[in-house]
């Protein structure tokens, strides 16, 4: 099945076509204003399906782990406090994130919706935005990405950077014109340290044992949640998953 419904919603029916080019007129505007969650593994096309969400709704995506790294360029307080943990790959506080959101979701382009990428990360912080939502009058959609790890392997493994101009590319979806040449400047293409199989299945376990316990506290509140098989399918096509729900909201 491609497409499971564990919330609320029904999700009967066939995905209408969109048009992932940019004509926002594809996708009406939610009734209410619409907090998209979105929850996805290394690997899974969550930042492809974010950006196409953001160019197709017209609302912001809010990372908290770009936050986090703006106030260490910044060198402030909080990015003084934040900053080790950060390299070393520690979950910041609850408390921290939690402000930095909620000061985030007050900005005057929030206000018709936003996407969450990288937050919730642990049952408190969930139970929090929560709580910001229901007092803001926002409905969430939590939508979780789900792709097969042996797929995901495939993907990742099949990466190649290249070092000089830092495009990525992919031996099966997307090769060089000249393998292990960057189209762009010529240099030799090399594999990021994150893409040794070893490291992946390390982030695949790692994301498995954090996210499973935030998909059971939104079933367990009852809030519209839906996952979405994205092992195979294009992302346009599971881009188009995604408007169908939005077009029930």
């Amino acid at each position: 099945m491609a497409l499971r419904k564990t919330g609320l919603l029904n999700t009967a029916g066939t995905p209408e076509p969109v048009n992932v080019q940019g004509d926002r007129s594809q996708i009406p505007s939610p009734k209410i204003p619409l907090a998209l969650v979105l929850f996805g593994s290394p690997g899974s096309g969550k930042g492809t399906q974010s950006k196409l969400l953001v160019r197709e709704l017209g609302i912001p995506q809010i990372s908290t782990g770009d936050m986090l790294r703006e106030h260490v360029r910044n060198g402030n307080g909080v990015g003084t406090k934040v900053e080790a943990k950060l390299k070393a790959g520690i979950l910041v506080k609850d408390e921290v994130v939690n402000v930095l959101v909620e000061e985030r979701l007050a900005q005057p382009d929030a206000a018709n919706g936003f996407i969450l990428d990288g937050y919730p990360r642990t049952r408190a912080q969930a139970e929090m935005l929560c709580r910001m939502l229901a007092a803001r009058g926002i409905h969430e959609v939590v939508i979780h990405l789900v792709v097969d790890y042996n797929v995901i392997i495939a993907r990742l493994t099949g990466r190649r950077q290249c070092p000089v101009c830092g495009t990525l590319y992919n031996d099966i979806s997307k090769p060089p014109k000249v393998p292990g040449v960057c189209d762009l400047d010529g240099a030799k293409l090399v594999v990021r340290e994150d893409d040794r199989e070893e490291v992946i299945r390390q982030r695949l376990e790692a994301y498995e044992k954090q996210t499973r316990p935030l998909l059971d506290y939104f079933r367990e509140k009852g809030k519209s949640l839906y996952e979405i098989d994205a092992s195979h399918d294009a992302p346009e096509q599971v881009f188009r998953k995604i408007e169908a729900l939005i077009r029930k909201q």
